[in-house]
Parts: structure tokens; C-alpha cells; sequence
């Protein structure tokens, strides 16, 4: 698969929803993961992410702008263990409280679908790490329906073990801005992981559609101690 320079491709990308980043740091030192939310709508728009526990959930910014909390107001990370949860949606919660239940990341998602959105039926990413005693692996989701069929709902579960020092993969909701928004197509994109955890919070920032993003989230972990360091930037201040 070829390496794509994801700083360019967001720039490119005016609109691609919700993103989910997990790789490993070029010095092979951490786990990485990033999640981006982005907004078209006042409401989607309204929001900011907020620390909660060893995770975060998003927030009203402004509670009373704030219309409809379907499908906006979540957890979109939470920590079980030595596994990291990230998704765009309340299936963070599903696939925590079923993993606690010796249920694995695949079969906590075959209890769930894409939103309930139409006609975009945005699709549900998520996104798993495990770090534990030195070892690290991730897996990545998608769930999303048939080329906007309802009726069928297409799951795909993409591991990667051992991951390679300065690699990660890149899923996002939407190809791009539209009506309906068109869903992601092809497997998790292949893309760079730097040392620095400010270099890729900047550059991911930096690169996101300046109208339409709204939060966004990095985690860095040590493989060795499991130690986190993390950076939440909001647009809404």
C-alpha cells in the first residue's frame, strides 16, 4: 500500500467527518492514536472535547444552542485496561462494555450499525490498542451501509500486529463534502507517524478544514511503561 502524506490529504479534504489515526511513533517508542470531529451543521459545530477519566467525551459547548444530542454528545475514548477504546459514536460504550464481558472488538460490533443518519447513514469507525508489557497491536472498524442501502449493513475488522516504527493507518467517515455525504471507501489509508506528539497535533490542526473542524484529540503512549501523554485542541474556546 502506498504512503500517503495525511497533512496533504486533509488539506484536500474539505469535509472527511470524523477521523480516527492509530500507528506507531517513528522511534518506535508509542502507541499513537489521534480523533478528529468535524461539523457542518450549528449543532454539530457546538461542541468541544472534555477530559473524563482516562478518556474524554464531547460537550455542549454552548448548552443552550445545543438541539439534538443524537449522534453528537459521546465518548469517543475510553480506556479498558491495557486497550485503548476510539470510535465516532456511542459504540465506544458497546464495545467497552462487552470486551469487559469477554466479548472481542469484532463481536462487540456485530451488535451495532451505521447511524441512523439518512440518507447518509454515516458509518461507525472505531478503533482498538492494546499495550501491554512491551507488546503493542491495534485493529480498526467500519461499519457502513451498502452504497446507502439500509437494508445492508457492510462490516469490515482490519488488524495490525507488530505495527512498523512510523506507520499508522487513517479512517474517516466521508470521501468528502456532499449531499448525501458519501461514506469512506477502501481499506484504513496508510500513513507517517512522528516522534513528537505537538508536531502531529499541529499538523493535523493545521490541516483540517478551518470552517468545518471543530475538536481534536492525541494520545501518545509508552509501549515500555504505558505512561500516556495526551493534547485536546477545541475550536470553541
Amino acid at each position: 500500500m502506498q504512503k500517503i502524506n495525511i497533512y496533504e490529504d486533509l488539506k484536500a479534504n474539505a469535509y472527511p467527518g470524523r477521523g480516527i489515526v492509530i500507528g506507531k511513533s517513528a522511534d518506535g517508542k508509542s502507541a499513537v492514536t489521534a480523533y478528529f470531529i468535524m461539523g457542518r451543521s450549528e449543532n454539530s459545530r457546538n461542541r468541544v472535547f472534555v477530559e473524563d477519566g482516562d478518556g474524554i467525551r464531547t460537550q455542549a459547548f454552548d448548552e443552550s444552542k445545543l438541539t439534538d444530542p443524537h449522534l453528537i454528545i459521546y465518548a469517543p475514548v475510553r480506556v479498558l485496561g491495557n486497550k485503548t477504546i476510539v470510535t465516532n459514536g456511542d459504540q465506544t460504550d458497546t464495545i467497552y462494555d462487552l470486551m469487559n464481558q469477554q466479548l472481542t472488538f469484532e463481536q462487540s460490533l456485530r451488535t451495532r450499525e451505521f447511524e441512523d443518519d439518512a440518507p447518509n447513514y454515516t458509518p461507525r469507525i472505531s478503533g482498538i490498542m492494546k499495550v501491554e508489557g512491551g507488546d503493542y497491536s491495534y485493529a480498526m472498524s467500519i461499519l457502513k451501509s451498502n452504497n446507502g442501502n439500509p437494508d445492508s449493513c457492510l462490516r469490515f475488522t482490519y488488524s495490525y500486529k507488530n505495527p512498523v516504527n512510523g506507520e499508522g493507518h487513517f479512517i474517516h467517515t466521508y470521501m468528502g463534502d456532499g449531499n448525501p455525504l458519501p461514506s469512506f471507501e477502501g481499506e484504513p489509508v496508510l500513513v507517517s507517524i512522528p516522534n513528537s506528539i505537538d508536531a502531529f497535533t499541529d499538523g493535523l490542526w493545521e490541516s483540517l478544514n478551518e470552517d468545518n473542524k471543530v475538536s481534536l484529540f492525541v494520545r501518545y503512549i509508552d509501549i515500555s511503561t504505558g505512561k500516556t501523554d495526551t493534547r485536546i485542541i477545541n475550536k470553541n474556546k
